[in-house]
């Protein structure tokens, strides 16, 4: 971070300001980078989990392999799906409520008799695509959340905060080595006068 050093005490005290509130706001943001980092944890093995219910879910139907290419899939038509969404750490993310579905009627005898077992099964197939989807979602969010995070916490500790206290440094010393040359100039002034009073 390159500053733009004036060597007065209206900018010593601005970035006495700037650094005091960097300095306030680090270990809130390392928090939330904890707290992300946490959550980005805990939604992978969710994501996992539903992944793995997906693979027992069609794992389910690999019996019924073959007869899947002649079900009829307007059976089962999908309404919405409904998302929730809860603030983590500041970040909106998506859970999923359910998934809403409608069954069309049909009669078991125009039909194969597996049908009636197929839509289930297959609302069974919907529900878990939808929750790996919205997991999916869910980690991408938390995981550009907390890599913000990160460059904003290496931002105030290696950059910012460093770069202002030494600048500070650097206009106390100025201020000081000005207020020393000063004294000095009077010191001499008032020597030099005391001599051209002595006759």
């Amino acid at each position: 971070m390159k500053l733009q050093i004036k060597y007065n005490k209206t900018v010593l005290r601005e970035f006495q300001k700037r650094l005091a509130i960097r300095q306030k706001a680090l270990p809130t943001l390392k928090n939330k980078e904890a707290a992300l980092r946490a959550m980005v944890f805990e939604t992978r093995r969710q994501l996992e989990e539903a992944r793995t219910a997906y693979r027992e879910v069609l794992g389910q139907t690999d019996a019924w392999k073959v007869l899947w290419n002649e079900f009829d899939f307007t059976l089962l038509e999908v309404l919405q799906v409904r998302v929730s969404h809860s603030k983590v750490a500041g970040i909106l993310i998506p859970r999923l409520e359910a998934v809403e579905t409608r069954q069309a009627d049909f009669a078991l005898t125009a039909f194969p008799d597996w049908f009636g077992d197929g839509v289930p099964q297959l609302q069974k197939v919907l529900e878990a695509v939808a929750q790996c989807r919205v997991q999916e979602d869910r980690l991408a969010l938390l995981e550009a959340a907390r890599k913000k995070a990160t460059q904003k916490v290496n931002l105030y500790e290696k950059v910012q905060i460093p770069s202002l206290e030494a600048g500070i440094r650097q206009i106390k010393r100025y201020l000081e080595d000005e207020d020393n040359l000063s004294k000095a100039a009077q010191k001499l002034l008032k020597s030099k006068m005391q001599k051209m009073e002595l006759p």
